[in-house]
């Protein structure tokens, strides 16, 4: 076998009660947010729509049971939203496991398909 051309890849989400709670979708959607102050540019950024992205975080929230965002409602200055202390530490944990788990199983594959 030509292990070479082979890549292995994993997907780390976390869920409770067999629903998905936190992805790497979610991910994406809060580090959007994080970088542009809003949820409608960084839905923009994303390439969907700012009710996709709003539902999204929604969900977590009420699966996490914790609020993830701060909103502004918008107005003559606009809106806008940042993320939460909570959130933030979400992120930091979740991208630690994400990589973690990638570091494990590439190690895991050359060990098993080296051989």
């Amino acid at each position: 076998m030509q292990e070479d051309i082979l890549q292995i890849k994993s997907k780390v989400w976390l869920e409770k009660d067999g629903e998905l709670v936190f992805g790497s979708g979610k991910l994406r959607i809060l580090k959007a947010i994080l970088g542009t102050g809003s949820i409608n540019k960084a839905a923009k950024r994303l390439g969907m729509s700012y009710r996709h992205a709003w539902s999204h975080c929604i969900s977590a929230e009420k699966r996490i049971g914790q609020p993830l965002l701060i909103r502004n409602k918008g107005g003559k200055d606009g809106g806008g939203a940042i993320l939460t202390d909570y959130a933030r530490g979400l992120l930091k944990k979740f991208e630690k496991l994400e990589h973690e788990v990638n570091v494990f199983t590439d190690k895991r594959y050359r060990a098993i398909f080296s051989k």
